[in-house]
């Protein structure tokens, strides 16, 4: 009989029937040791209700691997298993991973740029509504998607959910020591059919907004949630654990220590070292992401041009999730225009970060994208698509802002470059002629002027570059950069960004 096979960076999954009286979330214990050759790997088992219970595994080598289970259930205890790892399918890059110091790559070096949006509460929506979000993710550009354990109790977002996360007592009480698998399976469901579209799942693991009960959980059992839901999602490619929307509105119940704790119960039971993070609310209480179980910088700021202050800061990849949203309802992170957020995505690439999508427009039945998903009413995510067309096919290993070394004098304005490529972003000014952050050196170069609203490339019209005088304060002269050698005619108006590629 030929054994199992599953292709690399898939999920093998391996099920045993064991006890289901009592509570066997609190007195099973159950995991495996997957091995290959000399390797060996601890996976988190969990019980998955009426006596299932499961071990998954995403491989990320090829060949042979056999497994052993571990329990203190005799009939769990000493399983044992082997299958076989083959090429991953095409499209298959693996889970993602910080590459660059401040940019991320999937598991086989693919670059990958994050490209988000938010929708919170989608997984809680009824089932068609939840059709039409993954209708729209299909076409849309995003390649990252914040979303919710819990759901969410908000301006909005006031209607129950499909399924409550944990079990009911005889009382009707939910049960903290109980986790409902059917509520779990239909998230992994649709997480399944994000990574199947080539979407990251940013699996918000805590937030503020609770009707139900689930902020006031005691400390064990939240750290027995989180080691729970680590065992059921960590062996799907496309998982990021964010530890919370808006941590420091939990601060009263939930202290920094047990935050700390979280990440590093999730480092205990996730072998692959999935992406981790966590979201600030208020933009002076950012967490401390130069700790050592923090990947990434997860932020919530309107300023985005501070984001190279933050990558200095934190020296990690600062993806801002939360730069506001496009939309009109009356709260202010949640109704700016289309051309406000987009601006804001060409600040936060161009100083070296990533930014995030999120849409509010009023609906009649409350069917807000940034809640509930459905479709997108603005038009900030066409050129968001647009802006990643460009990057992917120009960027190879990440975007690193321009600095006084590259012919760049100021803060003003947004630059970066990539190898042989470099994007300068203009904003809000509109000057006739441009000449900052353009080759120093003579050579062959590709030349274009990008409408970033219109979402057109034009080959640039190139004439002399102006002379370069030195800036002075008095008797002293303060910067004189060297000159560029050539300039870009412009047609006087905002938001446009130039593009130089030097052929070879």
């Amino acid at each position: 009989m030929s054994k199992q096979s599953v292709s690399k960076w898939d999920l093998f999954e391996a099920s045993f029937i064991g006890p289901d009286t009592g509570n066997p979330y609190l007195g099973v214990g159950f995991e495996a040791f997957f091995k290959q050759n000399s390797r060996v790997v601890r996976v988190p088992g969990f019980y998955d209700g009426a006596g299932a219970y499961r071990i998954r595994f995403m491989p990320d080598n090829e060949g042979e691997w056999t497994y052993t289970t571990i329990s203190n259930i005799a009939e769990l205890d000493g399983q044992t298993g082997a299958f076989v790892v083959k090429a991953p399918a095409k499209g298959n890059h693996g889970p993602v991973h910080v590459a660059n110091q401040f940019h991320f790559a999937y598991a086989d070096g693919t670059p990958y740029l994050p490209f988000g949006t938010t929708s919170y509460a989608w997984t809680h929506q009824p089932p068609e509504l939840q059709a039409e979000t993954l209708k729209t993710l299909s076409t849309a550009r995003f390649n990252k998607i914040r979303m919710a354990v819990f759901p969410k109790d908000y301006p909005f977002n006031v209607n129950e959910p499909l399924f409550d996360i944990f079990e009911r007592d005889d009382e009707g009480e939910l049960d903290f020591d109980r986790p409902n698998p059917a509520a779990f399976r239909h998230l992994e469901t649709q997480v399944a059919a994000l990574r199947d579209l080539g979407i990251e799942a940013d699996i918000i693991i805590f937030h503020p907004y609770d009707r139900w009960g689930y902020c006031d959980m005691s400390a064990a059992q939240d750290y027995r949630y989180v080691a729970y839901l680590t065992a059921r999602l960590a062996a799907f490619r496309n998982v990021w654990w964010s530890l919370a929307n808006e941590y420091d509105f939990l601060l009263n119940s939930k202290p920094m220590a047990q935050w700390d704790r979280y990440f590093q119960i999730i480092e205990e039971n996730d072998p692959y070292r999935h992406l981790k993070s966590i979201h600030n609310g208020d933009v002076k209480a950012n967490y401390d992401h130069r700790k050592p179980w923090v990947s990434h910088v997860c932020i919530q700021n309107w300023d985005v041009k501070r984001t190279q202050e933050w990558r200095d800061a934190y020296g990690k990849p600062v993806v801002n999730d939360e730069p506001e949203y496009e939309g009109n309802i009356l709260l202010s992170w949640g109704n700016i225009s289309a051309e406000e957020l987009v601006h804001r995505f060409w600040i936060t690439l161009l100083r070296g970060g990533y930014a995030g999508h999120g849409e509010t427009f009023m609906h009649p039945d409350d069917i807000l994208w940034w809640a509930k998903g459905g479709a997108l009413h603005g038009e900030a995510w066409k050129r968001i698509g647009f802006l990643r067309d460009l990057l992917e096919q120009d960027v190879k290993t990440g975007l690193t802002p321009l600095a006084p070394s590259d012919n760049w004098p100021w803060s003003r304005v947004s630059g970066a470059s990539d190898g042989d490529v470099v994007y300068i972003y203009l904003g809000e000014h509109q000057p006739a002629i441009w000449a900052p952050g353009l080759p120093t050196e003579p050579g062959d170069y590709d030349v274009d002027v990008i409408d970033t609203w219109n979402m057109t490339v034009t080959p640039a019209r190139i004439v002399d570059a102006p002379a370069n005088h030195p800036t002075r304060h008095g008797a002293q002269v303060r910067s004189r950069r060297p000159d560029a050698v050539f300039a870009v005619e412009l047609p006087g108006k905002p938001h446009l960004a130039i593009r130089v590629r030097r052929r070879h």
